[in-house]
């Protein structure tokens, strides 16, 4: 009995091909001892039948594995947020949004969403995740005031490789400044490359423990934001607030309660750091909850070194 020449993947390729052009099925075709034979390659044109064919592009609506899905032109509408520069993309899904300052480039594979303006001129916005954002997250949990706004300076502790530095970059736009300290050389990297697009961003790769060390590059500011998920977070904060933070000024600060005290529930951990920074001149103000974006986590906002009201006379 003379046997066919031995092929791969023969009747496979072909059938299959019904659901991918026809490339699959000039691979082979020699049939008996061929990976796959012909039975299984009856079984892959089934299964091949329902995919799309090559050229064929899929509806409009989010495009492929979600690539494009939040253009925006006519059919999304840009509107305010209570928030001074931060924005809300109103479209089949409602996204929070910064107003970009460098047109065209996304800083972590961001959507971005393009909306004409009536003079003609188009104006770009970058959905602002709060998956990747715990300040993203405090806004869409419903914080009162986050303090940072356009022409404010800002002193961010914790800025890993930039993702909410970009967007807090945004807000304060072209007349504000953001210092951005990272202990990481790896976080660092990133977070340069970034800064460098972004006049507004000043990059410190130094150990946000020891703020004497970078006294010489970063001058006061309004708001400090502190994000470095350590079990003495509030001292790091008091100490660059008596560096940093002018009188008046506010702080926001992400507190990570695994970071504190796994063995203590997440609300003990809360009221217990509330306590530190009460201590340490810092008046909070209001606190949230990051749930369902991060587990375990609030964010306290509050003043520091806050002036005395007088008391009206009778």
């Amino acid at each position: 009995m003379s046997r066919s020449p031995r092929g791969r993947g023969g009747g496979r390729g072909g059938d299959r091909g019904g659901g991918r052009g026809d490339g699959g099925g000039r691979r082979g075709g020699f049939g008996v001892r061929g990976r796959g034979g012909r039975d299984r390659g009856d079984r892959g044109g089934k299964r091949g039948g329902s995919r799309m064919p090559v050229g064929r592009s899929r509806p409009a609506s989010g495009g492929v594995r979600g690539r494009g899905g939040m253009k925006g032109g006519a059919k999304s509408v840009v509107v305010p947020h209570k928030h001074d520069g931060v924005f809300i993309s109103k479209s089949k899904e409602d996204a929070l949004c910064t107003r970009n300052m460098v047109p065209g480039e996304s800083v972590y594979s961001e959507k971005r969403v393009s909306v004409q303006s009536e003079d003609g001129t188009k104006v770009e916005y970058r959905v602002w995740n709060p998956f990747r954002s715990k300040l993203a997250a405090a806004v869409l949990g419903g914080v009162d005031n986050i303090w940072i706004a356009p022409g404010k300076r800002v002193l961010y502790l914790g800025a890993a490789s930039g993702t909410t530095v970009s967007h807090v970059s945004d807000i304060v736009g072209p007349e504000g400044l953001v210092y951005a300290v990272e202990f990481s050389h790896r976080s660092g990297r990133d977070l340069v490359n970034m800064a460098k697009k972004r006049t507004n961003v000043i990059p410190i790769i130094e150990d946000a423990r020891h703020p004497a060390k970078y006294r010489m590059l970063v001058g006061m500011v309004d708001v400090i934001f502190s994000d470095v998920a350590q079990p003495d977070q509030a001292r790091i904060l008091a100490l660059n607030a008596s560096y940093f933070l002018k009188s008046g000024g506010h702080f926001v600060i992400s507190i990570k309660a695994n970071c504190i005290d796994c063995t203590m529930p997440a609300e003990a951990v809360f009221a217990s750091e509330v306590e530190k920074l009460k201590a340490e001149q810092l008046k909070p103000s209001e606190q949230v909850t990051l749930e369902p974006f991060e587990r375990d986590h609030a964010c306290v906002v509050g003043g520091y070194r806050m002036p005395k009201k007088n008391k009206a006379t009778s």
